[in-house]
């Protein structure tokens, strides 16, 4: 059994990998030898980063069929993802310096981790007998198991977007728009899965707030960086 979870880790570790480029590898080997480079490396694999956890969280979290637990995964994967959210927009409010990016990091942050409040107490509620690490459907096996902490980096989807600059600000929207993807993917999920008149309106509320602050973000991108 140990080296069966052991195999699924690795496999797990082996998909993560390959959501990065080989350019961002080297950059990370280098901040290592070189600390000085810390701050320009991360600034130039960010966007491949970025990308890179967006194609994981595509491809390996797979949230299961419609069965009677499904809703347990939806909230198991939904609230890291939130709570990845809500890190970037912690960020944002100490580095950014524009008022627009300030606001939509305070709402993010609001509606998110209200949203994480209500997910943790439906779990309770729903969920008595589960334990305290989350879960995860695995594709492969056919079932349910335990989320590896691969799998729960990937879901966060968070990153360290670099020094206050004058690129910052882009950099938050390259890696915030994506994540807002992510979350439309599961939402979208679980309008088709789940049963619960709960879980139902919380993903008609994540679709509209989150493709509208994807919709300004992209507005934002082109206006000040002609992108």
């Amino acid at each position: 059994m140990k080296l069966f979870l052991t195999g699924i880790v690795i496999t797990t570790t082996l998909l993560l990998t390959q959501g990065c480029s080989s350019n961002v590898t080297s950059q990370n080997q280098s901040e290592a030898s070189s600390p000085t480079s810390t701050d320009a490396s991360g600034m130039k694999g960010h966007g491949g980063m970025a990308q890179g956890s967006h194609m994981n969280h595509s491809m390996n979290m797979d949230l299961g069929p419609a069965d009677a637990d499904y809703d347990l995964r939806f909230i198991d994967a939904m609230t890291p993802h939130h709570q990845g959210a809500v890190k970037m927009a912690q960020e944002a409010l100490q580095k950014s310096k524009r008022s627009e990016i300030k606001q939509l990091a305070d709402n993010i942050i609001k509606a998110q981790n209200k949203e994480i409040s209500q997910m943790k107490q439906w779990r309770k509620a729903w969920y008595p007998k589960a334990g305290d690490k989350p879960m995860a459907y695995s594709t492969q096996m056919g079932h349910m198991m335990e989320m590896s902490p691969e799998q729960m980096q990937s879901m966060m989807m968070s990153m360290d977007l670099g020094a206050a600059d004058a690129d910052f600000d882009r950099r938050f929207i390259n890696a915030m728009i994506p994540h807002h993807e992510g979350a439309l993917v599961m939402a979208k999920d679980a309008l088709g899965k789940s049963k619960r008149a709960e879980i139902q309106q919380l993903s008609k509320d994540i679709l509209a707030s989150q493709q509208k602050e994807i919709d300004q973000m992209k507005q934002w991108r082109q206006a000040w960086y002609k992108q």
